[in-house]
């Protein structure tokens, strides 16, 4: 059966096409230095957004029309693996990723749930033998079911602990089954809602505890994938434990797990955080812990979570420059973590929704590798930090200096003198390369 029968096999047509199902932008075999636009941005679908999101949100039923509205129970689950596989060709994207509830309903207990997993990964372990499309990683949702009314891994209920851990041990061999290349964790209600009633310390001690028995396990099964955390600071708790990268980085430092965990940034949760998405970006990567990105972006006006296609040019660029300074993804990707708006209902909005996210980091990509070749950012910071390559500087930055010596340089100081960080003129040289790169893109 065909899903989405009006499209077709979504093609790059240039900019001067009038045809809204066509790649302006996104050319996946055109090369920027030696690789592909697919290899460089590894493009995903989210499962969970794009097949069983109907559009609900606090004040409203679902508006979402699908072909598979009129089936229920396992029924719809394989309906969804046939229309998954149809969008991932037509659209010729090499990823897709999903919870474990995404791709089989849950049952009454444990035990029926694996069964009805078991039966989806089988068929799209099938369907990937003649795809192209591959998973980038799954997860595991331990947020949804009220069981998880106090967290997963970070439960005041040992019961629920344990529950969540046969669901991890469940996803890592689902993981190895269908040759994920990570395995994400996303705590999405490892938090508190308030300190009052919060044994903060037990709480983080078992979750580090959680984090080691999955490494152990995934090494007994012989699983080789990064692990992925996906910070986020609010929503659905109060304060998650994983607020951003930094605080996430300080607590796999702590537990020294820093080893096997990388992250998995988002952008709106960037914007949750108080911070623009390439700050998470940098962070990660300083660090050597960028490992993949769920692309979409949030809304400034709005303090929850909107999940929206990215259509930020800016964004895209200073995105996609933190990820070429990078060296790419490695394993990772771009994931479509994000939803078509609610009066966006139709089928064919999904594909318009994903060309737009497409177009807008292959546009990115191409302006932020200009600005790396032409060293319009790195020229201006060398020199900007330039007294830490001579002199006094140099002694700082090679530890040949302290206290005593510093005071004697500074007490025959006659005066200091700074120059001017050109912030408005780096923006506007942004603004440059961005339309100058549009200006010239093949048509």
């Amino acid at each position: 059966m065909n899903y989405f029968e009006s499209v077709k096999k979504i093609q790059f047509e240039g900019t001067r096409s009038k045809n809204p199902l066509s790649f302006k932008y996104y050319n996946p075999q055109e090369k920027i230095n030696g690789k592909t636009m697919e290899e460089l941005l590894r493009f995903s679908v989210a499962y969970w957004h794009t097949f069983t999101a109907d559009g609900t949100d606090p004040f409203g039923a679902g508006t979402a029309i699908r072909p598979w509205d009129h089936l229920t129970g396992m029924d719809l689950a394989k309906a969804r693996v046939e229309a998954a596989f149809e969008l991932f060709e037509k659209l010729d994207v090499p990823f897709f990723c999903f919870h474990d509830v995404d791709i089989a309903p849950e049952g009454r207990t444990l035990k029926e749930s694996n069964e009805n997993q078991d039966v989806i990964v089988a068929m799209i372990k099938e369907y990937m033998n003649t795809s192209k499309t591959k998973l980038l990683w799954n997860t595991a949702n331990m947020f949804t079911n009220p069981r998880y009314v106090h967290g997963a891994a970070t439960s005041c209920n040992a019961d629920v602990f344990a529950y969540s851990a046969a669901k991890v041990k469940k996803g890592l061999e689902v993981a190895k089954e269908l040759g994920a290349e990570n395995y994400v964790f996303w705590g999405g209600r490892e938090g508190y809602e308030t300190l009052l009633n919060t044994d903060m310390a037990l709480e983080q001690d078992n979750l580090a505890r959680f984090f080691q028995m999955a490494i152990d396990y995934a090494k007994e099964i012989s699983l080789n994938v990064p692990f992925l955390i996906e910070p986020k600071p609010k929503e659905p708790t109060k304060h998650q434990y994983d607020f951003d990268v930094a605080t996430g980085l300080a607590f796999l430092q702590k537990y020294d797990l820093t080893n096997y965990f990388k992250f998995n940034i988002e952008a709106n949760h960037a914007t949750l955080a108080g911070h623009t998405f390439e700050h998470e970006l940098r962070t990660a990567r300083i660090n050597g812990m960028l490992g993949s990105v769920d692309a979409n972006q949030g809304d400034p006006l709005l303090g929850w979570d909107t999940d929206e296609f990215p259509t930020d040019l800016y964004s895209t660029t200073l995105a996609m420059y933190e990820i070429l300074k990078n060296g790419g993804l490695g394993k990772g990707g771009l994931n479509f973590d994000a939803k078509v708006r609610r009066g966006s209902f139709e089928p064919e909005d999904l594909f318009h929704a994903h060309i737009a996210g497409m177009d807008s980091f292959a546009i990115g990509l191409k302006v932020a590798n200009k600005l790396i070749e032409d060293k319009v950012l790195d020229g201006f910071i060398e020199d900007r930090y330039s007294s830490y390559t001579k002199g006094i500087g140099l002694d700082i930055v090679e530890g040949r200096t302290n206290f005593h010596q510093l005071e004697a340089y500074a007490l025959q100081l006659k005066e200091i003198k700074n120059q001017s960080g050109r912030t408005e003129r780096l923006k506007a040289l942004v603004n440059q390369y961005l339309l100058e790169t549009l200006s010239n893109v093949t048509v």
